[in-house]
């Protein structure tokens, strides 16, 4: 097949456009996308590659679920400025004896992806490469003018807060590499494995949550976990100028997590601080909305949980203990050049 009848084959009937965006002006078939655009609101951009061996294996992940988490990481960057997604480009590089079969599940599941957050695949670029396969998505969504959640609005008093349950993925990987059986029978897994591998292959990220942060006028800085609670948290604690205090008792381990963790004789405080891809939300909010958030998020069904403040006593990450000690905390989130 050559690369205009796989072009075709992995894109027909694709051109659709999320709900309450105008159709594009141009799609799919030319030199690029054209897309009338709402006065008064601001345009928001970002991309992010996976690239198998590096970012997934064959025992971690079928291709449709390669192509979700693709989309997924994506929309997460767009979501962590509290904005809407709206379009994403793609472009893909194969080897040139890749089965079809493979390319046609990926694409499905970057479909469904962006089918469940209303983002219109917009075009993209196909190429062969002599490697593995490589899929990067670029994004582009929309924000109400000078609304943006940066990393560096954190002030002193603010709490530090996390949505859902960090940790997750990073345990489902660990038992993901530890099986090493293809990723396709995982639907028989039983708890806690099927929780964690889950978290792992389908993340979701965190866009209704984001907006109910921007409009409740009560956030401030605001980062999405892809390398972990302690990363993210160094992230604002640098962009801000600001100290991070997270409390060890307050960071929500999920029951799934804390069994498998001592199933597999692990601390779940190490993937929750150092693990990632879980695309829930890491952010700071003023002191004064704290319990009408919560109460929001509550009302909503979305796992808001206090974890933490930012101080001006220090800069960085500390971690305050059961025990009471303060102790500084290893920043680093998964270096692609380590490895």
């Amino acid at each position: 097949m050559d690369e205009f009848a796989l072009i075709r084959r992995l894109t027909e009937r694709r051109t659709r456009t999320g709900a309450a965006l105008p159709p594009l002006v141009v799609g799919i078939g030319d030199d690029a996308a054209v897309a009338d655009w709402p006065s008064g609101s601001q345009i928001v951009m970002s991309c992010d590659t996976m690239v198998q061996e590096v970012h997934f294996k064959r025992v971690t992940m079928k291709d449709s679920d390669v192509g979700y988490k693709a989309m997924a990481s994506n929309i997460s960057d767009i979501a962590a400025m509290g904005a809407i997604p709206r379009y994403a480009l793609l472009s893909l590089s194969a080897p040139k004896n890749v089965p079809v079969s493979r390319l046609d599940n990926l694409y499905e599941g970057l479909y469904e992806c962006a089918e469940q957050f209303g983002v219109t695949v917009a075009g993209g670029d196909t190429t062969s490469t002599p490697g593995e396969i490589v899929l990067a998505v670029t994004i582009i969504g929309e924000i109400e003018q000078g609304r943006a959640l940066v990393r560096s609005s954190a002030r002193p008093g603010d709490a530090v807060f996390v949505t859902g349950y960090p940790g997750c993925s990073a345990a489902g990987l660990h038992y993901l590499l530890g099986r090493q059986q293809a990723a396709d029978s995982i639907g028989e897994l039983a708890q806690p494995y099927r929780f964690l591998v889950q978290a792992h292959q389908r993340p979701q990220p965190q866009v209704k949550a984001a907006r109910m942060l921007l409009q409740s006028g009560f956030a401030g800085a605001l980062n999405d976990v892809s390398d972990g609670v302690a990363s993210e948290a160094a992230e604002i604690a640098e962009a801000s100028g600001v100290g991070v205090l997270l409390e060890e008792g307050r960071l929500p381990v999920h029951p799934d997590l804390a069994e498998y963790a001592r199933l597999a004789s692990r601390e779940p405080l190490d993937w929750i601080l150092g693990g990632g891809e879980d695309y829930q939300l890491l952010g700071t909010v003023r002191p004064e909305g704290v319990n009408e958030l919560a109460a929001l998020f509550s009302r909503h069904g979305i796992p808001l949980a206090i974890v933490g403040e930012v101080s001006e006593r220090f800069t960085g990450v500390r971690l305050l203990r059961h025990s009471g000690a303060i102790e500084p905390v290893d920043k680093r989130g998964y270096n692609h050049f380590d490895n």
